[in-house]
């Protein structure tokens, strides 16, 4: 028998095997494994009256059927509440020195310059970066903090035993949970953790679903719409629990559509079965408080923070070139803002969202200073500094709130955008990091464009449904 057809009776063979022993065999043995394991307990422990541990009594309660997700959903939700009540004083305060203190200053130090220059410098690289500072800095202090408490102490894990089943039957793998968790921090750190899985066909599914997960970069811009448009309808006493309540309803929208999303890849693109795995629940630690602050600041917030600075600078130049270069009787920016319009209205939103959202791909954390900024453009106000596409200075949140508002910004807008946060492209790191992990342009691509599918689809209907009734 010649080599070919010893390969082609080789491969018959496994062919003939797998239909014989069916696609769940891992599952089968592993399930085979256990039951070996417990039959040697059984013969060789000597039990004696259960006598439930301290982890044991806590993990009774925090991985039951009843009471998991419940407390899943409330610590998010403390987390989230502890964030908003916190960030408002200190964002205030760093608001004051950078726009009524130091921009002053800067301004008279600048004002034998060419006006060009002092522009480009001071009104748009400066501000930008100014507002990204006041307004992500202080948020990201607290949650990072305590995001990182709850991982140390040993809760993610939990978190990812709870998810298991409901991943499981999306057709994905249980350890996307983790991944899926590390991507509320950061999607392109979500996606390089997807190694953990073995599987090619689940790590795949895990890697185009982590944009679902809120990164820290949209953290900010959820927060301060659901404020400014979701507490403000509410009860002063109620306001922060409220705010809360709606992000914490658009980060569960986003784990929804994880298992959506995992779903319809399983089934089309991605057929298979999903494997199973077995998770050690480690013991439940005391928190290190030093080891947590350096972690949660040092290399998450600073890291973070110097990133969005490092693309807010070109971001503010590029933001104040466009509002200044005129193209006939208007600028560049109102053009391309006049000409997006149309399709924004479409879905909710307008033409200055839409142009910060193109501005802001490399880093979602320019997003709203890149919306004010355009905004002040376009409406024709004025504040801090002089001329076109020069931010405003926010005094507190009413103000903030006038000017988006003056911007024809409704609370179908701020849901709108709030949505989109979610469901949009992922930055150019995670794009980046995609392509870098799959090694194929194909998964890349539809990484990317995934989000859109579902964004555009929600925004549609709920426009339309919203006009219909409102």
């Amino acid at each position: 028998m010649n080599q070919e057809a010893r390969i082609e009776d080789v491969l018959e063979k496994a062919h003939r095997f797998k239909s014989e022993i069916g696609q769940s065999v891992h599952d089968q043995y592993v399930e085979r494994l256990f039951q070996e394991a417990a039959s040697i307990s059984k013969e060789s422990v000597t039990k004696t009256p259960i006598r439930y541990l301290k982890d044991e009594k806590i993990d009774r309660i925090l991985t039951s059927k009843l009471w998991g997700f419940p407390t899943m959903i409330g610590l998010f939700t403390l987390v989230i509440w502890l964030t908003i009540e916190g960030a408002n004083v200190p964002s205030s305060m760093l608001a004051t020195f950078f726009l009524d203190w130091l921009y002053p200053i800067l301004k008279e130090g600048t004002d034998a310059w060419p006006w060009w220059l002092s522009g480009l410098l001071i009104d748009g690289m400066y501000l930008a970066t100014a507002w990204v500072i006041s307004v992500m800095l202080p948020p990201m202090a607290i949650f990072f903090p305590m995001f990182t408490l709850l991982e140390d102490l040993g809760y993610l894990p939990r978190v990812a035993f709870n998810l298991d089943g409901l991943f499981k039957k999306a057709g994905a793998h249980g350890k996307q949970a983790l991944s899926m968790m590390m991507g509320f921090g950061c999607n392109a750190a979500g996606v390089i953790s997807t190694r953990i899985i073995d599987s090619p066909r689940e790590r795949l599914i895990a890697i185009i679903t982590n944009n679902f997960s809120l990164c820290n970069g949209r953290w900010p811009t959820i927060i301060i719409l659901s404020s400014l448009f979701v507490g403000a309808l509410a009860p002063a006493w109620f306001a922060g629990f409220a705010t809360a309540l709606s992000v914490v309803a658009i980060a569960l929208l986003g784990v929804a559509l994880t298992f959506l999303a995992s779903w319809m890849l399983s089934k089309s693109v991605l057929k298979g079965e999903a494997s199973a795995f077995s998770l050690e629940l480690p013991p439940y630690r005391p928190p290190k408080i030093m080891q947590t602050l350096y972690t949660s600041i040092i290399d998450r917030t600073i890291f973070v923070l110097w990133r969005a600075i490092i693309f807010a600078l070109p971001a503010g130049a590029a933001i104040w070139l466009s509002s200044n270069i005129m193209v006939g009787d208007i600028s560049v920016a109102e053009y391309i803002i006049n000409s997006l319009d149309p399709i924004g209205w479409v879905i909710g939103l307008n033409g200055v969202i839409l142009l910060a959202y193109i501005v802001a791909i490399p880093a979602n954390e320019i997003i709203i200073p890149t919306i004010l900024m355009l905004t002040v453009l376009t409406t024709g106000m004025t504040g801090v500094g002089s001329g076109a596409g020069v931010m405003f200075e926010p005094e507190d949140m009413s103000t903030l709130s006038n000017v988006l508002q003056a911007g024809g910004w409704t609370l179908l807008t701020a849901i709108s955008v709030m949505l989109f946060s979610l469901m949009h492209n992922p930055c150019s790191t995670t794009i980046y990091t995609i392509y870098k992990e799959t090694k194929s342009v194909k998964w890349t691509v539809m990484a990317t464009l995934l989000p859109y599918g579902f964004g555009i689809t929600i925004l549609i209907v709920l426009a339309a449904v919203w006009r219909a009734f409102a």
